[in-house]
């Protein structure tokens, strides 16, 4: 693995901090409606981020040749993911949730053979085929006439996933004009415009946070979004991209743990098998090659690094 030690930390708190937030979600949207609960987030992640820009003095108005990509990050990445996944935690518990909801990449393969007509390695098409069968090992148990509300909810984080992964394709397809950093406030903006009129619509008009959703929102907000959005462009300019996709591979697993000490969530053998089957295929489906080294290379000598990290916030 490249990269020093400090920003080997900053990895591991950026693993930390996402992993914490699935039990805090879960928290909050018991007192906070769940599009509500994404719209405060964003609101203050776009808070942060501005600040942040501006303290680094990297704060402009992106050009019109990135604002493509800010729409559909913002809309696909951050309002969809954070809504779907919000909703979903009404119903399932956090560790679950979490596992099902970073099988992102291994919805990136089909979509960049369709998109970007990239060629699926066979290990790749292998490793999308293993994740299919960890999403079914993790579900199986709510397959029944009872678990109706459950198979919807694993249907809402699937559709998070695979949004996601749309917005990672087009940020390969995406010539960057403008620095990753300089665009997150924007990106973290559209979001929460967007969240906005849909809570209205969809949850009437805000009601009172209480203590604990409050608390819930001081992480979320400006560590688990605005921060990582940081940290995870930081550490995408010292880690290849395989290091560093496999490295947040971690963060489901302590997930799990953490809301099995926090909320008591029970970890039986079809999550254990559903977790494991989907890091193996996320495994085949970003190997870690030479080319991530020449490229990680390449990235670092540009001292701007323009080129998007392959996992972005989520």
């Amino acid at each position: 693995m490249t990269g020093g030690y400090h920003h080997r930390a900053l990895l591991a708190l950026l693993i930390l901090s996402w992993a914490i937030s699935w039990p805090l979600i879960k928290v909050g949207v018991a007192t906070v409606p769940p599009i509500w609960y994404a719209c405060f987030r964003y609101w203050i992640a776009t808070v942060c981020l501005f600040v942040l820009v501006a303290l680094r003095r990297e704060s402009s108005c992106p050009p019109r040749a990135d604002w493509p990509l800010i729409a559909i990050s913002g809309v696909c990445q951050m309002a969809a993911y954070s809504a779907l996944t919000a909703f979903a935690l009404t119903i399932l518990p956090p560790g679950r949730a979490s596992v099902l909801a970073f099988s992102t990449p291994v919805w990136v393969v089909p979509l960049a053979a369709w998109w970007l007509h990239e060629r699926a390695t066979p290990a790749a098409l292998l490793g999308m085929g293993l994740g299919l069968i960890g999403v079914l090992a993790i579900a199986a148990p709510a397959l029944h006439l009872d678990g109706r509300k459950q198979v919807i909810a694993y249907g809402m984080l699937l559709i998070a996933a695979v949004s996601w992964a749309i917005s990672i394709v087009a940020v390969r397809a995406h010539r960057f004009t403008s620095g990753t950093l300089a665009l997150a406030p924007w990106q973290t903006l559209v979001a929460a415009c967007v969240l906005l009129p849909v809570a209205l619509a969809a949850e009437g008009a805000p009601r009172p946070i209480g203590v604990s959703g409050a608390a819930s929102l001081a992480f979320v907000g400006p560590v688990a979004t605005a921060f990582a959005y940081w940290a995870v462009v930081e550490t995408g300019r010292h880690f290849s991209a395989g290091t560093l996709s496999m490295a947040l591979l971690a963060t489901p697993p302590v997930g799990i743990l953490l809301s099995a000490l926090t909320l008591g969530e029970t970890v039986g053998p079809s999550l254990i098998a559903g977790a494991a089957l989907i890091a193996a295929g996320i495994r085949l489906a970003v190997p870690r090659t030479r080319a991530d080294g020449k490229a990680l290379a390449a990235r670092a000598a540009d001292s701007d690094a323009r080129t998007q990290p392959p996992c972005c916030l989520r």
